[in-house]
C-alpha cells in the first residue's frame, strides 16, 4: 500500500508550493483562530522566508491543537525545502552546506556528516568510518540546467521542533535529521538510489534500525515514513538507499530477534500444555463437587459462582488449545483453513476477556450492590453476551477479511515467526477489538477489585470475633480473584520497549499459567473438608447472600 502510494507522497513533499503542505496555513485563513505561535503572529498570507530560530526556541510548535503552530511549522518546513538560505546563515539546530554541482560530472558525489561537524563534501574513494551521504551522478547529468546547487543540511531534532520526536519505545539515532535538495527541482523515482550511510556502535539484538524520510502530509502536521527506502544493517553501520530526496533519519525500534522470539514460543507452549491440562482438571474438580458435595446441590449461590468459573475456564481451555493448533496450521499453504483458525483464535480470545468482565460484573452484584436484585434466567443471560458478543464482533471483522497469516518479521523483512490471527493490514482491528477492548475490562474489574477489597477489610476488621485465618491462605485467595479478572493478561501493555524484555518472559509465563492457577484458587476456595476455614476472600464469593439470581 505505501508503495501504491510512493508518487503522491514524494509530490506533496518535495514541491515548496503543494497545496497539502499548506493545509493548516489554509485552515487558518478561513477560521476564527488565534494567529500567536512562540510569541509571534503567523501571517498565512505571508511566503518566503520565516524566522527559522523561532522553530529551534520554542517546543510550542508541535501543539497539534494550535492552527497557528501547524501553520509556522509548515511554513519553517517549506523554507528549508526549497533551501531558499545562504549557506552562512545561522539557525539553531541547523548545519548546512551549499555546493554547485556540473551535469557533467563523471562519478557520484560524496559528502560526510556527523551531528557536531555538519555536512562536507569529501572524494568518494574516502574510507573513513564517519556518516555519508552519496549521491549518483544520473541526478546531475539529467538535469536541464548546466549547473545544480545542492544543498546538504543536518539538523538537530532537540533544537529544531518542526520534526516530530518519536513514541518513547523509539529513538532517532543521535538526535540527528539530513536533509538533501537541489533548489528548483523535484527529485524522484531514481533508478539509481541516493545512498546514507549512517555509523554507530554495536546494537542491541532486540533493537532494529530503519531508514525514514519525513512526510508532512501524514497525520496532524506530518510524520515519519518509509515508503522508497530500503535498510541494509551491517556490523556498526545501517545503509540507507532511497529514490527521492528530502529530510532523513535512521529510526531505531524495538522488536524480538529470531532467537528471542522462539524461546518465547516455546515457553508459550508448554505453558499452553499445562494450561489445557489443567483446565480439565478444574472440569473434574467441577463435576466432583455437583456429585459429592451436598451443599453445592442446595446452595444457589456456589452453583452459580462454579458455572460463571467454568465458563471462563472453558473459554480458557479452547483459547490454549487453539494456540497449539495454530503453530502447526501457519505453516501449511492452506490460507482457508488459516483464515478460519485466525478467526477462531481471535473469537476464543474474546470469550475470555467477555467472561473476565462477567466475573467482574458477578463480583460487584454479589458484594458491592448489596441491594437485592433479581435477575432472571440469570446463567442464560451470561452466556448469551459471554459467548454471543464475540460471535458478532467476529462476523463483522471476517466480513473485511481480517482474518489470516500474520507475519512477525525483522527490520529486513524477513519472518521470525507467523501464526493464524489478525492480518498486519487490518492492524487496526487487532488494537480496537483485543487492546482496546481488554483496556476497559481491565480498568472496570480493578476498581471492582479494589472496592471489594476494600469493603472486606472494613467488614472484617469491625467483626466481634475474628475468624482464624492464616495469611498465605488470605493471599492467595486475593491473588486468585485478581487472576480471574485477568490481571496476568494486562502484562501486555508493559512488554513495548527494548527495556522490558524480561516483562515479556513474565508475560509468556504468567498468561499461559493462568489456567492453572485458576484451578488451584478453586481447589483452595471450594474443597469441602475445609470450607470453613477458606479465608476472607472465601467470603467474598460464598457468604453474602444479600443479592438474588435467579436460573429459573
Amino acid at each position: 500500500m505505501k508503495h501504491l502510494l510512493l508518487s503522491s507522497v514524494l509530490l506533496l513533499l518535495l514541491l515548496p508550493d503543494a497545496v497539502r503542505g499548506q493545509k493548516s496555513c489554509d485552515a487558518l485563513k478561513r477560521g476564527d483562530n488565534s494567529y500567536n505561535c512562540c510569541n509571534t503572529t503567523v501571517n498565512p498570507e505571508e511566503e518566503g522566508r520565516v524566522n527559522g530560530n523561532l522553530s529551534a526556541e520554542c517546543k510550542e510548535l508541535w501543539q497539534a491543537s494550535n492552527l497557528a503552530c501547524r501553520c509556522l511549522r509548515e511554513k519553517t518546513y517549506r523554507f528549508l525545502q526549497s533551501a531558499s538560505f545562504s549557506g552562512g546563515e545561522k539557525i539553531a539546530g541547523l548545519k548546512a552546506l551549499l555546493v554547485n554541482i556540473s551535469r557533467a560530472i563523471l562519478h557520484d558525489v560524496v559528502f560526510s556528516f556527523s551531528p557536531s561537524e555538519g555536512p562536507k563534501r569529501i572524494n568518494s574513494t574516502d574510507k573513513g568510518n564517519t556518516s555519508k551521504i552519496q549521491l549518483p551522478r544520473e541526478l546531475f547529468q539529467s538535469m536541464r540546467n548546466r549547473t545544480a546547487q545542492v544543498v546538504v543540511m543536518v539538523l538537530n531534532i532537540k533544537q529544531l521542533f518542526i520534526f516530530k520526536e518519536t513514541s518513547w519505545t523509539q529513538h532517532i539515532l543521535d538526535n540527528t535529521v539530513v536533509g538533501i535538495t537541489v533548489r528548483d527541482t523535484r527529485v524522484a523515482g531514481l533508478r539509481d538510489p541516493v545512498r546514507l550511510t549512517f555509523t554507530h556502535g554495536q546494537l542491541p539484538h532486540s533493537m532494529s534500525p530503519q531508514c525514514v524520510f519525513w512526510d508532512p502530509s501524514k497525520g496532524q502536521g506530518g510524520d515519519w515514513d518509509t515508503s522508497g527506502c530500503v535498510t541494509q544493517h551491517r556490523d556498526k553501520r545501517t545503509v540507507c538507499s532511497c529514490d527521492h530526496l528530502t529530510f532523513f533519519t535512521l529510526l531505531l525500534s524495538p522488536t524480538l530477534d529470531r532467537s528471542t522470539a522462539q524461546t518465547l514460543m516455546v515457553i508459550a507452549n508448554v505453558g499452553c500444555g499445562v494450561a489445557v491440562a489443567f483446565s480439565v482438571f478444574s472440569i473434574v474438580f467441577y463435576i466432583f463437587l455437583r456429585c459429592t458435595y451436598k451443599k453445592f446441590k442446595s446452595d444457589e449461590t456456589i452453583q452459580i459462582n462454579m458455572a460463571l468459573h467454568m465458563n471462563l475456564i472453558s473459554s480458557l481451555f479452547l483459547l490454549n488449545l487453539t494456540f497449539l493448533f495454530n503453530n502447526w496450521i501457519s505453516i501449511t499453504r492452506q490460507p482457508e483453513l488459516c483464515k478460519g483458525l485466525g478467526g477462531f483464535t481471535h473469537y476464543c480470545l474474546l470469550c475470555c476477556f467477555t467472561w473476565m468482565a462477567l466475573e467482574g460484573c458477578h463480583l460487584y452484584l454479589l458484594f458491592v450492590k448489596v441491594l437485592g436484585t433479581y435477575i432472571r434466567h440469570y446463567l442464560v443471560k451470561l452466556c448469551i453476551v459471554g459467548w454471543g458478543f464475540p460471535a458478532l464482533v467476529v462476523i463483522v471483522a471476517g466480513s473485511i477479511g481480517s482474518y489470516g497469516k500474520y507475519n512477525l518479521q525483522n527490520v529486513d523483512d524477513q519472518p521470525i515467526m507467523s501464526l493464524c490471527f489478525i492480518k498486519y493490514e487490518h492492524v487496526m482491528v487487532h488494537y480496537i477489538t483485543n487492546c482496546g477492548y481488554f483496556g476497559l475490562i481491565f480498568l472496570f474489574n480493578t476498581v471492582i477489585f479494589g472496592v471489594v477489597a476494600w469493603k472486606n477489610y472494613h467488614l472484617q476488621s469491625t467483626r466481634a470475633v475474628k475468624e482464624n485465618r492464616k495469611a498465605w491462605k488470605v493471599g492467595l485467595m486475593a491473588v486468585g480473584l485478581f487472576c480471574l479478572l485477568g490481571a496476568t493478561w494486562a502484562l501486555a501493555f508493559l512488554t513495548y520497549g527494548n527495556a522490558f524484555v524480561p516483562l515479556r518472559y513474565l508475560f509468556a509465563i504468567l498468561n499461559s499459567l493462568q489456567g492453572l492457577f485458576i484451578f488451584i484458587w478453586l481447589v483452595v476456595l471450594y474443597s469441602p473438608k475445609k470450607e470453613e476455614t477458606t479465608g476472607s476472600s472465601s467470603h467474598i464469593i460464598r457468604n453474602d447472600k444479600t443479592t438474588t439470581v435467579s436460573q429459573d
